[in-house]
């Protein structure tokens, strides 16, 4: 998916978003994903395509059928939008959040930008996507809490999973991603990337 960061190098205090304004900035443009970073730069992406699409909800379906079977919290499509702690307010392509953390928040701040950083994040980096602005937005993650997150490059033909503390792992594909502690028994298999 195609983005275009607006770094709003402004002085802040004469233009500044509340929680409450970005909220209605995007509830107001429903057809933009407009995303934060923690530097308070708006990111507008663009759809991705087909392949990039069906791709993803392969994923979120074999995420969400592993939760079924465990029970053990709840997943999130790329449509949910996760105010991070670290200042960040993003949209991953899956997401999944233990249940008890998620239990902890308001009826309202499941219903806005829940304020929680998932467990587990995926991205699905599409053809239009720079690497390293992604690789930059996973590393946002790790610094906001999230305890494992995955990035698929079909590009590169490779996977990236990173852990909290620990450098980033890269394998080629294919190869077998296992959710560790996090995602207990989940595996997903990544077979090489073909074009279509």
């Amino acid at each position: 998916m195609a983005s275009l960061t607006l770094p709003l190098k402004i002085d802040m205090s004469q233009v500044h978003f509340t929680d409450e304004q970005f909220y209605l900035l995007c509830m107001s443009n429903p057809d933009l994903t407009i995303e934060r970073d923690a530097k308070a730069a708006l990111i507008l992406t663009s759809p991705v395509g087909g392949d990039s699409g069906r791709r993803e909800a392969s994923y979120i379906a074999d995420l969400i059928i592993w939760n079924r079977q465990t029970g053990l919290g709840e997943v999130f499509s790329s449509s949910t939008m996760f105010k991070l702690p670290g200042g960040g307010d993003r949209s991953p392509d899956a997401a999944w959040v233990e249940r008890s953390r998620w239990q902890t928040l308001t009826a309202e701040q499941r219903q806005k930008f829940p304020p929680i950083a998932p467990d587990f994040v995926l991205e699905l980096r599409s053809r239009t996507d720079s690497l390293e602005t992604l690789q930059e937005k996973m590393q946002e993650y790790m610094t906001s809490g999230v305890q494992l997150g995955l990035m698929v490059n079909p590009q590169n033909q490779e996977i990236e999973i990173y852990r909290q503390g620990q450098l980033r792992e890269v394998r080629s594909l294919p190869t077998q991603f296992s959710g560790e502690a996090v995602l207990p028994g989940f595996m997903l298999q990544i077979d090489r990337f073909v074009e279509d």
